[in-house]
């Protein structure tokens, strides 16, 4: 029975990834040894699932109705052990990807407590401030900020988190503290991923919405990096709390234009559409919305 399991595991990950190498890196055997255990699942069930190439695998009319199932069967069975475990008894590995930023400042702080309650459970975090696709990098579940442009995943809001304005005390010291938008055109305005604003910031205030253009001498393609050039005091920045709450506590960053309102960004738990969330997701996921809330 395990030998069919693996079976069915090599087949579901060879048709996600389209690769019978990286397969073969996941399980840590050869690429033979994947082939051979699609080759063995194909001679049982007596139907081609994939079609092999030199460059990739792809799936036949079959496979791409065995694969649903076959997903389905993978999932029950997991489901099925941490049923009868118990939920404070979760086991095997979790995948999960996300940013470089979030994951560092506000995820990994909370993972001993969390392993401490599932000691039999394993992580594997997947970090890069790319949007990796879910599927092909076998990853159970991702955390993303900011809003949502694939719909084919499942998603949970976990939580949201204001944005503000900020700059480094010695940077307001040399130019001045920006009291009205119209200020900001004096200023060296930073920009960076996401929410921080490439086209332009946009403010509310007394619920007037008003967006206003700014240019500065560097941009940053990740949240880590724009915090990094704030500090330097390159410029003006707009970040999530989440993101520059150590610097805020720590007095090296202050906010500035108070007086004004951001969006608030928000971060979600996305999972493989078509699928349940696992309970390994979602004992993650709740525990992690709990945090973050605070």
């Amino acid at each position: 029975m395990s030998d069919r399991l693996q079976e069915l595991t090599a087949f579901v990950r060879a048709a996600e990834t389209g690769s019978f190498s990286r397969v073969a890196r996941e399980f840590g055997v050869s690429q033979p040894s994947v082939s051979r255990m699609v080759a063995s699942l194909e001679a049982r069930i007596g139907v081609k699932l994939l079609l092999r190439t030199t460059r990739q695998v792809t799936l036949t009319d079959a496979g791409t109705a065995f694969l649903e199932r076959a997903r389905q069967v993978l999932g029950d069975l997991d489901e099925a052990e941490n049923l009868a475990r118990g939920v404070d008894s979760l086991s095997g590995l979790l995948r999960i990807a996300l940013s470089g930023a979030f994951g560092t400042r506000e995820v990994i702080p909370h993972l001993p407590a969390f392993l401490a309650q599932h000691p039999k459970l394993k992580i594997e975090l997947q970090i890069s401030d790319r949007a990796e696709d879910l599927v092909a990098e076998g990853a159970d579940m991702a955390l993303r900020l900011g809003a949502l442009t694939d719909s084919s995943f499942g998603a949970r809001l976990l939580g949201r988190a204001p944005r503000l304005a900020v700059a480094s005390p010695a940077y307001l010291a040399a130019r001045g503290t920006p009291r009205m938008l119209t200020d900001l055109s004096a200023h060296d305005c930073l920009t960076g991923p996401g929410h921080s604003g490439r086209r332009g910031w946009s403010f509310k205030r007394s619920g007037t919405l008003t967006s206003i253009e700014v240019e500065g001498p560097v941009r940053v393609a990740s949240a880590e990096g724009l915090i990094a050039c704030t500090k330097a005091s390159l410029g003006i920045a707009i970040v999530s709390r989440w993101m520059c709450r150590a610097e805020l506590e720590a007095g090296t960053l202050v906010p500035v234009l108070t007086d004004y309102e951001l969006d608030a960004v928000d971060v979600h738990a996305l999972y493989p559409g078509g699928r349940r969330p696992s309970s390994k997701v979602r004992a993650f996921s709740d525990y992690l919305a709990s945090k973050i809330s605070e």
